[in-house]
């Protein structure tokens, strides 16, 4: 029996320096499930921060798209405002154009009504050269 009793406390030995081991083993870093548990948290984290990048950038692509859609609207009332412009400069050319004539005609046939008849009235004697003979003088 003393020889099941010297294996004994050598296993027991043994069984003590493996576990004092593992102990010491566990308490240098975690063990798997906790490596486990922080790698999860950390992924989590990570979800937690890409989702909260996406919905920034989706919100910026909207903000995009809403100014995007100002500056067309601005160009196409820059347009019509243009477009308005060019056809009042038009309008007023051809206008201005016409008023003018008009007002120069009036114009000059009041000059020449200065020399022309009166309605209804003789035309004007025309006078001779000075020093020329009169046909009714002897």
């Amino acid at each position: 029996m003393e020889g099941l009793s010297a294996k004994s406390s050598k296993l027991v030995a043994l069984v003590g320096a493996v576990l004092a081991l593992s102990l010491i083993g566990c308490s240098s870093g975690p063990d798997p499930a906790e490596r486990a548990t922080n790698a999860a948290n950390r992924a989590d984290q990570a979800a937690a921060r890409a989702e909260d990048a996406s919905s920034k950038a989706q919100a910026a692509a909207q903000s995009a798209q809403a100014a995007a859609t100002r500056v067309e609207q601005a160009a196409n009332d820059a347009k019509a405002a243009a477009d308005r412009a060019e056809a009042i400069a038009a309008k007023t050319m051809a206008g201005g154009g016409m008023h003018h004539t008009v007002h120069h005609h009036h114009h000059a046939a009041a000059a020449e009504g200065g020399a022309a008849p009166a309605e209804g009235g003789a035309a004007p004697a025309e006078s001779a050269p000075a020093g020329a003979a009169s046909p009714a003088t002897p």
